[in-house]
Formats: structure tokens, C-alpha cells, sequence
């Protein structure tokens, strides 16, 4: 049995919130709309229409490339790419490729980095539905603004990439906030590109796309079945051949759709009808990026002395985020941020006029805990709801299975009824 090793890189594509489509002045947002309703001769490409690009998709697109460290293009224009398919009115669709707005971009995983290729503008298409004997177009999303962000062929595995989707689906939607990446109605879309080798100075001479994937748990199980179904191929001396692949949520198995096309097949060349764009590296300074999720971590880490758990938990809530800077800037000490931040994380559910009483209680009650088991307290809260939620309706058993859960963590280093004294205090809060 020989070894392989996994080839990864990733194609996500992710719709911008702008109030207009791309190229026309229809309506962007169509989700649940009445089929083929928010349309118009350019996003239906009939003839003599011709398209004018949406200047806050431009600018959306600048600033999710200079979130992901690329080089922005000072010179930037937009191509055809031919390919014939029924959601595709025109039977080409208005995309970049020679000059896209963003090159060369990376991202740091714990152990190691993920180079980012491209981030390009394109349209997106219709939308297909099948029903029992009979398929429709819904030309409603077509047109709808698309930025597309490549990786470089650099995982290797599906939890790392299911790290590198949840980092970018934090940044769009709740750092930059240029899209609500609603993965359930389409608006965020992966499509990972597997293959195999047997040695890492040696590519694969093919790739395997699984296309329009829409949960990062599905994109997990789609790569390791790729692997699994390529490495028996390979083990049996079978010929792997380019291939564009679906995904079945229901068995968790790909299934073929079609021979994957490549760059010569596209047939690209510039858009006619839309001329280059000239931007000036003065213009890309007035790009103002908010401080992003890694920025963030580090300072709650470095500065504000939180953990890892809570500086993760933080991060990925920009409401509770807010709640605690706000707090730990209103009590100016920096020994009671943990607290601060263990009571944002584990007790506010909204903000209300007595929140910062509650939070003065939480500190008074807290003051004979020391910290590491009050914290130890909290993530068992965190990780057995429903044993919670049984003690607060009435089964008083359940505080027995707490009990035993934080001795899990802290070891012997409290005694046992003060524990549960504390415990029950912190429970009928």
C-alpha cells in the first residue's frame, strides 16, 4: 500500500450585500422572491444591453483583499469567461482572470500558512431548480455581485480547512460586514479541490472539484471521502482523470456531474464593454479595515491577559466582544478582565440598564474563587447545557454531575461542599 498525501486548495465564493446587482440597478437581495421577478435586460443578457459596475462591490472586493493581505492591482479590468449551461443567459459570464483586484494574499494556521492566489469580482448565475419531471430557471440571483477568493493548493487535511472557511465567514460577515454568508441560502459557497500524490515535490497530474458545497461539515465530509475514494482508486491502479463532482448530504458520498474544464476552455478574454480600472496606491491607504479576529486575539491575549477559550469565544461574537471592552474599559483593571470577560461570555444574554451591577455582584460574589476553578466552573456550564437546564427545572441530581465534571478539570483543589456551594450560587444567578 503506498502512502499519499493530500493535495487541498480551496475556491469559495461569497455574495456581497450591496442593494444592487453587479452590472445593473435590480434589486441583489432575491432570496425568496417570486421567480424571475428581479430582472432586467442586462442581468438577462438580452441583446444591446450592456453592463455598468457596481461601484461598492469594487470597493467590498478592495477591502476583503487587503483583509487577507493581498496585493491590490493598480490596474484591474474584467473578462469573459465562455461556458454554456441553462442558468447562464449570455453563455459567457463577466469574471476576472488576467487582472484580478487581488493577488497574493496569505492566511497563518497554528502550523502552518495558506497562500491566497486570487480575490476576484465576478457576477453571479441563475439559479437551476428540479422538480420531478421537469427543471426551471430562476434568473433572480443572476447578477448578484460575487467575490471569489482562491487558495493555493496548500492544506492538506479537512480540519484545517474547515479553520481557514469559519476564520473567513467571521471576517465577511461580522468584521468587514460585506456580506451575511448565509450559507443555507447560498450566499457563501465551497468548493474544495482534492487530489493525491506520493511525494510533495511532485503535483498530481489532476484534480477533483466538488462544487457548490454549503456547510463547513459538509466540506469536511466531502474531503475525506475524496481522499478515501482516490486513494482505493489509486491503490487499484485506476487512471484518475479531471473531474467536477457533486455532493450528497444525505449518503455523505460525491457523485460525478462532469469533466472539470480548465483555463483555455473559458475561452477568456477582456470585457468589450466594460473598459480597465486605474486605482493609485494613495486610494488603497483610505481603505480602513476594522481591527480583524486575529488582531483581536492577540490583544486579549497579550494585553487584556484573557485565555485562549475566552479570547476564541470573544472573537467570534463581535456583540459580546463590544460588551466586554466596554466594560473592562468602565472598571480600568486589568486583573478583573478574565471576570469581566468570564461574565460577558457566561451570563449576558442581552444588554439591559443593570448590567453593570449584575456584572459588580458577579465580581463581589467571585472575589473567593480563585480564578482558574471559576473559570473551569464556566466552561462545564458552557459544555452541559442540558445538565443546567435540568437543575433549573427542579432535577437537583444534576448538580452531582457538575460536581464531577469541574473536579474532572481542577483536580482535588477545592473542597467538595464549597464546591457545590458555589456551584448551586452560580446556577440559581
Amino acid at each position: 500500500m503506498k502512502k499519499y498525501y493530500p493535495i487541498i486548495g480551496l475556491e469559495v465564493h461569497i455574495e456581497l450585500n450591496t442593494i444592487s446587482k453587479m452590472f445593473c440597478q435590480c434589486k441583489s437581495d432575491y432570496f425568496n422572491k417570486k421567480p424571475n421577478s428581479e430582472v432586467c435586460p442586462v442581468c438577462l443578457g438580452l441583446p444591446g444591453a450592456l453592463p455598468v459596475p457596481n461601484k461598492k462591490a469594487i470597493e467590498y472586493t478592495q477591502m476583503l483583499a487587503k483583509a487577507l493581505g493581498c496585493k491590490l492591482n493598480t490596474k484591474a479590468h474584467f473578462d469573459r469567461k465562455h461556458y454554456f449551461y441553462p442558468d447562464l443567459p449570455k453563455g459567457y459570464q463577466i469574471s476576472q482572470y488576467e487582472e484580478p483586484f487581488g493577488i497574493g494574499g496569505k492566511f497563518e494556521l497554528k502550523n502552518k500558512t495558506i497562500h491566497i492566489r486570487r480575490v476576484h469580482l465576478e457576477e453571479d448565475t441563475g439559479k437551476l431548480i428540479h422538480e420531478s419531471n421537469a427543471s426551471y430557471v430562476d434568473f433572480n440571483r443572476s447578477g448578484v455581485p460575487l467575490v471569489e477568493i482562491v487558495t493555493e493548493p496548500d492544506f492538506d487535511n479537512s480540519d484545517d480547512v474547515k479553520e481557514y472557511l469559519e476564520y473567513l465567514h467571521l471576517l465577511v460577515k461580522q468584521y468587514l460586514k460585506i456580506s451575511n454568508a448565509n450559507m443555507e441560502e447560498g450566499s457563501m459557497r465551497l468548493e474544495p479541490n482534492i487530489s493525491l500524490t506520493t511525494s510533495l515535490k511532485n503535483f498530481p497530474n489532476y484534480k477533483i472539484e466538488v462544487k457548490n458545497i454549503n456547510s463547513f461539515k459538509y466540506v469536511q465530509k466531502a474531503i475525506d471521502y475524496e481522499i478515501k475514494r482516490q486513494e482505493e482508486m489509486l491503490n487499484s491502479n485506476k487512471i484518475i482523470k479531471n473531474e467536477t463532482r457533486g455532493f450528497n448530504e444525505k449518503k455523505n458520498i460525491t457523485f460525478s456531474q462532469r469533466s472539470k474544464e480548465e483555463a483555455k476552455d473559458y475561452r477568456y478574454f477582456p470585457e468589450p464593454d466594460i473598459p480597465p480600472f486605474s486605482f493609485t496606491e494613495k486610494e488603497f491607504t483610505l481603505i480602513n479595515l476594522p481591527e480583524l479576529p486575529y488582531e483581536k486575539y492577540n490583544r486579549y491575549l497579550k494585553i487584556d491577559k484573557l485565555t485562549e477559550y475566552q479570547s476564541n469565544i470573544l472573537i467570534k461574537n463581535t456583540v459580546k466582544a463590544n460588551l466586554y471592552e466596554k466594560l473592562s474599559t468602565k472598571f480600568k483593571s486589568k486583573e478583573l478582565n478574565s471576570k469581566i470577560a468570564n461574565f460577558v461570555i457566561n451570563k449576558v444574554l442581552s444588554f439591559n440598564s443593570k448590567l453593570e451591577d449584575n456584572l459588580k455582584a458577579y465580581l463581589n460574589l467571585d472575589k473567593n474563587i480563585p480564578e482558574d476553578i471559576a473559570l473551569q466552573i464556566n466552561k462545564v456550564f458552557e459544555e452541559n447545557q442540558k445538565a443546567v437546564n435540568d437543575f433549573k427545572t427542579g432535577k437537583e441530581n444534576a448538580i452531582f454531575f457538575l460536581i464531577g465534571q469541574v473536579i474532572q478539570k481542577i483536580g482535588n483543589k477545592i473542597d467538595i461542599e464549597k464546591l457545590k456551594t458555589i456551584i448551586i450560587k452560580e446556577l440559581k444567578k
